[in-house]
């Protein structure tokens, strides 16, 4: 049963569009209704009306543009099916849920107001009260989270950069440690806060990251630090909300993209150890742990997706309870790991906006650069840390009033019954037709599927967005991309994608020979069809069959704009 919370506030008011901006919106809708397909390009130019910057307007209805079904490849008769695009499918997004809340915030001043507002560095306050007792309640807490060790913020990749920017110095920590494969896209947040030569690749084995592997490498590293006089932040001085790390790993620890490998219990402990050993932060982006469910060979008639718990508790619950905790003697508070949670994956991507949670202490600095800290109400060491991010302190609480609109849904239950009646039965669905399709036309030509997380019921789960596959001997990944898309009109993403930059060579950290898969884009038909396309390509791989000339209005789907994610 859900819990719902009663906001204190209900005075209506009324709030309106101006009929100038819907007008022009309108036209634009209609412009895209009646043109062909087109690709936007990297950048979209800003467009003002009545002072009102409707640039985003623009660029989501180009984006919708481009992912019409009926796109074709130069000289290719079929339909382009996108199988790399890890987005939610267009009938799974909860528009009626959202205006409803729209509507209930801005139509009450009293809500609308503070919502309009810069709001508390840490996020709107009836959002993190109830995200505590939804999170409490699905990961089963053995003790409720504190509403303190919660900071809302702008997602799970705006508020990677934000730790970044707060918790590390690009010279005195040593290196990002990736578990590999890994989420591509991070490489650049990465990159951006000053540690592109220092991404290391960490190998997974059947249980998750290898943490043999791992503690060697992260001594082989403080020992070259040591013998560097590596011993102290050299470009960002000691602030009183905030320490700086000399490592940090960064996995997705549960149905991992692109992997879709969940760590064990025992490998989430180690690696606490490891991270506390060697003065480590964990990032672990949790964006995919609501979306589970059975992987048994067959799918039930019906499921109590309801009642579905967390396979397993996130590292930064073990960092609180492991071998004393985050409290434990010679312990700074501040924690060795952190939750970073989103609403992307189980509402929209463009409601931009999620959660952090971290230690008590690791929360009051991100929120502490303008409050000391006993004058931050209820608020942890980490997340206050996170939320003082010099971005946060002037521009104010990241996603704040679609935060307010959230915050509705969450306290009421509304978006918890969205996840369990209608992305997961959906997903179960989708999941096991393409797993199923691919035993039929894959498997026989030699791909290998992933093996399957086990409970510790020992039912097997499964979960996310993606089903990394295995490639026959002799078949490689980018060579299938690059003719999956040339001669089928399919899109694919190819294992390379996934390496580290930098740090690929070593056994276990390439993966030339691996594809993802996204089964939550395209319709349903469309999932199996593309196995299929799949197959032939690969049947005529293994077959020697010349290539097609792929130079000719082909654009490679390893390299395209984001068009194509």
């Amino acid at each position: 049963m859900t819990n719902h919370i009663q906001h204190p506030h209900d005075q209506p008011a009324a709030i309106s569009v101006t009929p100038y901006i819907l007008r022009h919106l309108r036209n634009i809708n209609a412009t895209i209704q009646t043109s062909a397909p087109f690709r936007p390009p990297l950048r979209q130019p800003s467009v003002l009306f009545s002072g009102v910057a409707v640039a985003g307007a623009v660029a989501g209805a180009a984006r919708m543009a481009s992912t019409a079904t009926a796109a074709q490849q130069p000289g290719c008769a079929k339909t382009l099916i996108n199988l790399l695009r890890g987005w939610p499918n267009p009938s799974l997004l909860p528009s009626h849920l959202l205006r409803a809340a729209a509507d209930h915030v801005l139509s009450d001043r009293s809500l609308a107001v503070p919502g309009l507002e810069y709001g508390p560095d840490w996020g709107d306050p009836l959002l993190r009260q109830s995200l505590a007792i939804w999170l409490s309640d699905f990961y089963s807490s053995s003790q409720p989270i504190d509403v303190g060790r919660i900071a809302i913020t702008g997602g799970a990749s705006q508020n990677l950069a934000c730790i970044l920017q707060t918790f590390t110095d690009p010279a005195y920590t040593r290196n990002i440690w990736f578990v590999a494969p890994a989420y591509m896209l991070a490489f650049r947040i990465f990159g951006d806060a000053g540690f592109e030569k220092k991404l290391r690749a960490v190998p997974e084995d059947a249980e998750g990251l290898d943490v043999t592997y791992l503690r060697q490498a992260i001594e082989k590293s403080e020992k070259d630090a040591q013998e560097k006089g590596n011993n102290e932040p050299q470009f960002k001085a000691p602030k009183p909300w905030s320490k700086i790390y000399k490592h940090v790993i960064y996995c997705v620890p549960s149905f991992s993209n692109p992997s879709s490998k969940t760590m064990s219990l025992a490998r989430r402990q180690e690696l606490v150890r490891i991270a506390r050993e060697y003065d480590a932060l964990v990032i672990t982006d949790d964006v995919y742990d609501q979306l589970q469910w059975p992987a048994g060979e067959t799918m039930a008639e019906e499921r109590d997706f309801a009642s579905m718990k967390a396979v397993m508790p996130r590292l930064v619950d073990v960092d609180k309870l492991f071998e004393g905790g985050s409290e434990r003697e010679g312990s700074d508070a501040f924690g060795n790991a952190a939750s970073n949670g989103s609403f992307s994956k189980i509402c929209g991507p463009g409601v931009r906006t999620g959660w952090v949670e971290g230690q008590f202490h690791l929360l009051l600095v991100i929120l502490s650069y303008h409050f000391p800290p006993e004058e931050c109400p209820g608020t942890a060491k980490f997340a206050h840390g996170v939320s003082q991010t010099g971005s946060s302190r002037s521009g104010g609480a990241p996603s704040h009033l679609t935060a307010t609109f959230l915050a509705n849904l969450v306290s009421q239950g509304k978006l918890q019954d969205h996840i369990s009646t209608s992305l997961l039965p959906t997903y179960y669905r989708r999941y096991h037709l393409l797993v199923s399709a691919i035993r039929q036309h894959l498997v026989p030509l030699g791909c290998q599927l992933p093996p399957i997380t086990k409970m510790k019921s020992g039912e097997g789960v499964a979960g996310g967005y993606f089903i990394w596959l295995t490639l026959p001997k002799g078949v490689i990944a980018k060579d299938l991309a690059v003719r999956a898309q040339s001669e089928e009109n399919l899109i694919i993403a190819g294992g390379h994608l996934f390496q580290v930059p930098g740090d690929n060579q070593n056994e276990g950290t390439r993966f030339d020979d691996c594809i993802r898969l996204c089964f939550t884009f395209e319709e349903e038909p469309k999932l199996v069809e593309g196995v299929e396309r799949i197959g032939k390509v690969i049947e005529r791989m293994l077959k020697g069959e010349t290539k097609l000339d792929d130079t000719k209005g082909i654009t490679n789907a390893t390299d395209t704009t984001n068009a194509f994610w």
